[in-house]
């Protein structure tokens, strides 16, 4: 197989393409790195690009060599003929190559081996080539020890042609894939269990073709029959489609009793059951990739969330009886002052916790206000608007309140990294600490965390852990190199992940900015020690020094490159320092007039755009939301309200929004905009601020319906849109149950005709929150 040609077609990108990706990554080079500056060899492969190409193949390979393995052991066993040869070379899937070696694997002994062992081969062929023939008397010539009868015989003949069916590669393909194709998911709730599994409500009594089954609710059935809620079937479809499959494939003439009933018994006791085992694993490999995309977005969009910048804060953890823990940090995160204040129930020092804050805050100018949005937000919210009106009446500078998610932040408080960052700090004041900075640049404090703990995914404990963390690890490094880091003030765990830099570089380039002070040029880093060539020419492009001995050092112009500048600057008559940022002189040049055999006209026009603006950061502009005064829970909210909140999280159904009640809202992906949408990315993006309208409030379930169409009216359905029934819920079928009866004779199924799959349409906000699950 041509490895760089199957995954060039699959990607829909050239084979030279694919094929420099792939030596350039077995060469060492970060994705980051090859994205950013091999541009040229690449043909502008992007970052998911590259990604998709390393794992797929990675696949590949292990196919191959799978492939070696099955041929050695075949043809160990003297069975190798040219044409097996060929279909197994040419098989481009994990699952077609075992089909095929099935009938070679070593395996127990069956009921089959039995049968063929006492010679009933000669007589299941008869069966089949004489359809009319009375089959007790055809059993008559084959009775022996094990089959005294003719009754035993047929069944061990029978064993024989249904492990036929079973061993048969193109057969157990064909009925997987129509399986698959044309199959339901159907669920009931287990008796007894319907209070208990009471979130499952929605699964009680469903039926869902497989082609429609969203991720997150293939993870809530699962889940709910591992919690022993539910119940699951696997509904195939019509039971004569499959027989009739199987029958053709080996010429079976079905009018003969025996004959049908074997083909009967091959799909229900064999093909059905392997093909259901295979529909559960596909379903749960369809649900993981869609959880893991949702999952890597969100964090994308949390770590990429605009940063207030260096600007002194104040971070407030808020807390009722073990009151709201304070951190300030100044403008590059050092931590100045930490307190605890008790300015809620049960201590109500309200006033002596404004003074301390006060004092606090004039005291060290500070500009900002990061409240953790848990228990007691709105509360210490409101605390610190009246500290930021009494700072602002007493002449002094008012500090801006701000709302911050604090997800993850205990998790950090307990951390080893934050024991090593404050050995000496309270665990509880360690969070505040956390809150503050990630107010000031999210991602610098957010890669301290395990982005499992941040808060964003969907069922993230349902999936394959060790793919879960290979995602987000992706997702985390494309996010800071993407964006840069401060090579004289990045913490190691910052450090880690820019492209080239393990754990231990990272803290020998601290410990040798502790010894030597700030670096003066990106040439110093190769002092570092194991800092080598291969790790300075990955990581150097992505680290930058503001205010050193070479401006270029605080872009994202890679050190090989520096010539190219040089040579610009000479055709230009200006100095490098007068050449940045000089947009008018920058914008005439051709940059096909610098190209030349290494640096290829698309990295010059990269590093022309740096030139205009250096070190520009990615991320967009800082902005809070405003939540409406006088409403601090949820029965504070009436349907109607047009609220300002934050998005916390976006989920396949919709995205659920803060708007400062503590509990979340959610806008079902039906209520996102006028046309359709398929995708609630491309609406909203975690840590954005939107405006809402409150359509639904349900005070005794804590649930919050919203819209992001301002003109819908609260308790009107939703206008019917085009696109089809992807966003209609649950998928219920009419309340048709599972069928018990399924592969009985004169019960197969054959009565369900085209109804499946047409939910019906229910579009009031209730019915969204509902069929979501919340």
């Amino acid at each position: 197989m041509n490895i760089a040609a199957t995954i060039a077609a699959e990607i829909g990108a050239q084979e030279t393409q694919v094929s420099t990706a792939l030596k350039l990554l077995a060469e060492g080079n970060t994705v980051p790195f090859i994205a950013r500056y091999r541009k040229e060899v690449t043909g502008g492969l992007d970052d998911a690009q590259l990604r998709t190409i390393e794992e797929r193949a990675t696949y590949l390979r292990e196919l191959e060599e799978r492939k070696e393995t099955i041929l050695a052991a075949i043809e160990e066993q003297g069975k190798l003929s040219d044409a097996l040869r060929s279909q197994i070379l040419a098989c481009d899937t994990k699952a077609r190559l075992e089909d095929l070696y099935l009938p070679y694997k070593k395996r127990r002994k069956t009921k089959a081996d039995i049968a063929r062992e006492a010679g009933l081969e000669d007589l299941t062929d008869k069966l089949i080539a004489r359809p009319k023939a009375q089959p007790e008397e055809l059993a008559q010539g084959y009775l022996t020890e094990g089959f005294a009868d003719t009754k035993k015989a047929l069944e061990g003949a029978r064993s024989i042609l249904i492990d036929r069916f079973a061993l048969d590669a193109d057969l157990v393909g064909g009925v997987r894939e129509r399986m698959f194709n044309q199959g339901a998911m159907q669920a009931q709730v287990v008796e007894g269990k319907e209070a208990e599994g009471a979130k499952f409500k929605d699964y009680f009594d469903f039926n869902e073709p497989f082609s429609s089954l969203p991720s997150h609710r293939i993870l809530a059935l699962l889940r709910g029959e591992n919690e022993g809620v539910l119940q699951l079937h696997l509904d195939a479809g019509d039971d004569a489609d499959y027989e009739d499959l199987i029958a053709d494939r080996f010429g079976l003439d079905r009018s003969s009793a025996w004959l049908d009933n074997a083909v009967h018994w091959g799909w229900r006791t064999k093909l059905y059951v392997s093909s259901s085992l295979d529909a559960r694993m596909r379903l749960k490999e369809v649900a993981e990739e869609g959880a893991l995309k949702v999952f890597a977005t969100n964090l994308r969009d949390v770590l990429l969330a605009a940063p207030a910048g260096q600007r002194a804060t104040i971070g407030l953890d808020p807390g009722y009886r073990n009151g709201t823990k304070c951190a300030v940090v100044d403008k590059t995160g050092k931590v100045r002052d930490t307190t605890i204040v008790y300015p809620h129930q049960p201590q109500n020092q309200w006033s002596q916790a404004v003074q301390t804050l006060s004092t606090l805050c004039a005291r060290h100018s500070v500009d900002l206000m990061a409240i953790g949005n848990g228990t007691a937000s709105r509360e210490t919210e409101k605390l610190a608007h009246e500290i930021a009106d009494l700072l602002e009446q007493a002449g002094g500078q008012r500090p801006t309140p701000v709302v911050v998610s604090e997800s993850g932040a205990s998790v950090y408080s307990a951390s080893q990294l934050a024991a090593e960052e404050f050995p000496d700090m309270d665990v509880s004041l360690r969070g505040a600490v956390s809150i503050a900075r990630r107010l000031q640049d999210p991602l610098a404090e957010l890669v301290k965390i395990d982005p499992k703990a941040i808060g964003v995914g969907q069922y993230q404990h349902d999936v394959n852990q060790t793919s879960l963390a290979r995602t987000l690890d992706g997702v985390v490094e494309s996010a800071v190199n993407g964006v840069g880091v401060d090579l004289n003030t990045a913490s190691a765990p910052l450090l880690e992940r820019v492209a080239g830099i393990n754990p231990t570089i990272a803290a020998n380039i601290v410990a040798y900015r502790n010894d030597n002070g700030s670096f003066a040029t990106r040439k110093e880093l190769k002092k570092v020690p194991r800092l080598g060539p291969k790790a300075f020419e990955q990581s150097a492009g992505f680290l930058r020094i503001n205010g050193g001995a070479d401006p270029l050092d605080a872009s994202a112009v890679h050190p090989e490159a520096y010539p190219i500048v040089t040579r610009i600057a000479e055709q230009t008559g200006l100095g490098i320092g007068e050449l940045i940022g000089n947009t008018r002189v920058l914008d005439k040049l051709d940059p096909a007039n610098f190209a030349d055999e290494i640096f290829g006209i698309p990295t010059v026009s990269d590093i022309i755009a740096e030139l205009d603006k250096p070190g520009r950061d990615p991320r967009p502009e800082f902005k809070t939301a405003t939540f409406k005064e006088g409403v601090h829970k949820v029965s504070d909210l009436t349907p109607g309200m047009v609220l300002e909140g934050t998005v916390t999280n976006v989920a396949a159904f919709g995205a659920f929004v803060d708007v400062g009640v503590h509990q979340d809202g959610l806008v079902h992906v039906s209520a996102m905009s006028h046309q359709f949408v398929s995708d609630p990315h491309e609406v909203v993006r975690s840590g954005q601020v939107v405006k809402v309208k409150v359509m639904e409030v349900d005070v005794d379930r804590q649930r919050i319906g919203l819209s992001l169409r301002l003109d819908d009216e609260p308790g009107q359905p939703a206008p019917k849109r085009r696109g089809g029934d992807s966003q209609r819920g649950s998928g219920k079928r009419g309340g048709q149950k599972p069928s018990r009866a399924a592969g009985k004779k004169g019960g197969r199924n054959s009565d369900r005709g085209g109804s499946r799959g047409r939910p019906a349409a229910k579009g009031t906000m209730a019915d969204a929150l509902k069929k979501a699950g919340f």
